[in-house]
């Protein structure tokens, strides 16, 4: 049984040895490039998902909860979730990304009440 863990460890490390010294060695360029684009963008995690929403009245709608992504890699629709208490029967609706603004640090879905919001058809995100 400790003979098996040793090739066992042994195989592992002959795999991952190559990819870690790949990264480490940094002969890409291609990295840089991407960085530098990444770094002008948004960060989904940190500034966009879970973050309020507000209608242009200032008072909060609801909140970002996903991103849809279109196969070409734009952002098509946003997920809001509105109602619910500590997240539970939270009512989701998928809102086109044009009709989303960002003034000031804040996201702005002009018009909308949470009224509005839990009466559009909830999103499923069975399909």
């Amino acid at each position: 049984m400790k003979r098996s863990f040793v090739i066992a460890l042994v195989a592992l490390t002959a795999f991952a040895a190559p990819a870690a010294r790949a990264q480490v060695v940094g002969t890409t360029t291609i990295g840089v490039a991407t960085l530098e684009v990444v770094a002008s963008g948004w960060s989904a995690k940190r500034q966009i998902l879970g973050k309020p929403v507000y209608n242009d009245e200032g008072a909060e709608v609801g909140k970002i909860d996903d991103l849809i992504i279109a196969r070409d890699t734009a952002v098509s629709f946003v997920i809001i979730s509105a109602g619910g208490f500590v997240g539970m029967n939270r009512h989701h609706v998928a809102v086109p990304v044009e009709q989303l603004s960002e003034r000031d640090g804040r996201f702005l879905l002009p018009g909308a009440t949470k009224a509005a919001i839990k009466a559009l058809p909830p999103f499923d995100y069975a399909h």
